[in-house]
């Protein structure tokens, strides 16, 4: 891979991520290293929920394994397949099913995040209405028929769903708003389908309708948004969801029990195909999902569904199944990642490189001999360490590498190291500690 196929923005984003210690947005494609057999079964899933099926995965890594990385690999698979893609790590504040608004904040957090191809950076809902609302009007023009015969044509298919009415209200009133020149009440409408009301009354003032995203109805209005982005010309919906880990941690069992039984009914409805258009990836450590005491094993009907294949044992494989486990990363995926980094990182104007080979030799070396295997098992600290030391080189002419490499400490015994050692979920969604390739 040559620098000038990179674009300047990726190229940027890389770096200054990488550099502070966190997983890129953007350009994943261009420093992934491995996982082919992960990546072609994502890829068989987001071409079923194109052909309007639908599907799930779990992906199982412990720390450092990649969890993070793969997600967002993910995410942009589905884009480049004209998807509509949401994402949103669980919090404490945010989680699947409660009674206290946390399940409403996590539906926020998704439809603010959501993107598309021409809008990767997220915020990209009120494109997807506006994009509904102009196709329509180009249908009606063509047939020749008033717009709201089309709208309502349309979004008929909506009023067969679960909360599909008021769903269909609130688009509507968009495109009243969209034909009026009321800016306030396409705004409202966009409020409401972020689920950004918090009470009923202020809803039904400002749009006429009844009912807002709460709660218990947080999973109907994913369903609901994944047929609306198909009949908006996308191929469908693809949720991403991170630190799943955080179910885990909570200590009310009935609190506890009562997401996994939300993640039962996605799951069921995902492996029967009942969620046209909609998928799900879900990132969560070994305990997540393995612990019978707390995981998702503690629940029997999870433990059944997601128990693995037994024929699939030693260096076999079974890929079909909901769960991916993410392996450690090798020695030599570590070299071909490291031969990517330097050519991201090479001089802009003249493609040149940084480093030899035998500098990326070297610099391998230099990690094993400080913390052992652990380098490429978890290589959170080796990735900022290389990215760091090749930007010293590029800000510092005639510095040579065999000079830095004796002073570069990828251990964690130095406080910036000690940072990045912690927990993803202390670190959040994007930690470094989460990169695997």
């Amino acid at each position: 891979m040559k620098t000038r196929q990179l674009r300047p923005r990726e190229r940027d984003a890389i770096l200054q991520s990488l550099r502070a210690g966190v997983v890129p947005r953007v350009g994943q494609q261009h420093i992934q290293v491995g996982r082919a057999r992960e990546v072609e079964a994502v890829v068989r899933d987001i071409d079923r929920i194109a052909d309007g099926g639908s599907a799930i995965r779990f992906v199982i890594g412990a720390y450092g394994s990649g969890k993070t990385f793969f997600l967002q690999l993910v995410r942009s698979i589905a884009m480049e397949k004209k998807l509509v893609a949401a994402h949103a790590d669980l919090t404490p504040d945010r989680r699947l099913q409660a009674s206290g608004g946390q399940a409403r904040n996590l539906f926020a957090e998704l439809m603010r995040n959501v993107s598309t191809r021409s809008k990767p950076d997220g915020g990209a809902l009120p494109s997807v209405v506006e994009r509904f609302v102009s196709s329509a009007l180009q249908e009606a023009r063509a047939e020749g028929v008033p717009p709201t015969a089309v709208l309502h044509r349309r979004l008929e298919a909506l009023s067969e769903l679960v909360g599909g009415y008021d769903f269909a209200h609130v688009v509507e009133r968009y495109w009243t708003g969209h034909d009026t020149g009321n800016d306030r009440m396409k705004a409202d409408a966009v409020r409401w389908l972020r689920g950004e009301f918090t009470t009923k009354t202020d809803a039904r003032k400002a749009l006429g309708v009844r009912t807002i995203v709460d709660d218990n109805n947080v999973y109907d209005q994913l369903k609901l948004m994944a047929v609306f982005v198909r009949l908006a010309g996308y191929s469908g919906l693809l949720v991403g969801l991170d630190e799943m880990v955080n179910l885990f941690k909570l200590s009310h069992t009935a609190s506890r029990n009562a997401n996994y039984e939300q993640i039962l009914r996605v799951l069921n409805d995902s492996l029967q195909g009942s969620a046209a258009g909609l998928g799900f990836v879900m990132g969560g450590t070994p305990e997540f999902l393995m612990d019978t005491r707390r995981g998702l094993y503690s629940y029997e009907a999870l433990q059944t569904r997601l128990s693995e294949n037994r024929f699939a044992t030693g260096e076999l494989v079974d890929m079909s199944g909901p769960v991916i486990r993410l392996a450690s990363l090798s020695p030599e995926d570590l070299f071909v990642l490291l031969t990517k980094l330097r050519s991201v990182s090479a001089d802009r104007e003249t493609g040149t490189d940084l480093v030899p080979d035998e500098a990326l030799k070297a610099f391998m070396v230099h990690c094993h001999e400080r913390i052992g295997e652990a380098y490429f098992r978890t290589p959170r600290n080796t990735i900022k360490a290389f990215v760091q030391m090749l930007a010293v080189l590029e800000q510092n002419p005639g510095t040579s590498w065999q000079d830095l490499l004796g002073n570069v400490d990828i251990s964690a015994d130095e406080g910036g190291a000690d940072d990045l050692a912690l927990d993803d979920d202390a670190q959040g969604d994007d930690e470094l500690s989460s990169f695997r390739l």
